[in-house]
C-alpha cells in the first residue's frame, strides 16, 4: 500500500511538473509576444515623433524622451491658444466699446444738426 501511495505522489509531482512547465512555456510566449508589441509601438512612436529616426534601434529612455518632448510641445500650444483666445476677446471687447462710442458719438452729431 505505501508503494501504491509512493507511486500515485510520484504520478501528481509528474503532472504537477508537467503542468508548469506547460505554465512556463505560455508565459515565455506571452512575454516573447509583449517585447514584440513593445519594439512595434516604439517603432510606431519614433516614426510619428521623429520620422529621420525609424527604423533605427532605438531605446525606451529615448521614446520617452521623444513622448514627454511631445507633450511638452502640446501643451505649450495649448497654453499659447488660450493666450491667443484671450487676446482675441479682449480685442473683440474693445472693438464692441469703440464700436459703440462711435455709434454714441454719431448720435450726437445727427442730435446737434
Amino acid at each position: 500500500q505505501a508503494e501504491e501511495e509512493l507511486r500515485e505522489a510520484g504520478a501528481r509531482q509528474a503532472l504537477q511538473l508537467q503542468e508548469m512547465g506547460r505554465r512556463e512555456r505560455l508565459l515565455r510566449a506571452d512575454l516573447a509576444r509583449a517585447r514584440q508589441q513593445l519594439e512595434s509601438f516604439k517603432t510606431q512612436v519614433m516614426r510619428v515623433c521623429s520620422p529621420a529616426a525609424a527604423g533605427k534601434a532605438i531605446t525606451e529612455q529615448q521614446v520617452m524622451e521623444k513622448v514627454r518632448q511631445v507633450c511638452d510641445e502640446s501643451q505649450q500650444s495649448h497654453e499659447r491658444e488660450k493666450c491667443l483666445q484671450d487676446e482675441i476677446s479682449s480685442r473683440l471687447a474693445k472693438e464692441k466699446e469703440v464700436s459703440a462710442n462711435a455709434e454714441a458719438f454719431k448720435k450726437s452729431v445727427q442730435e446737434l444738426q
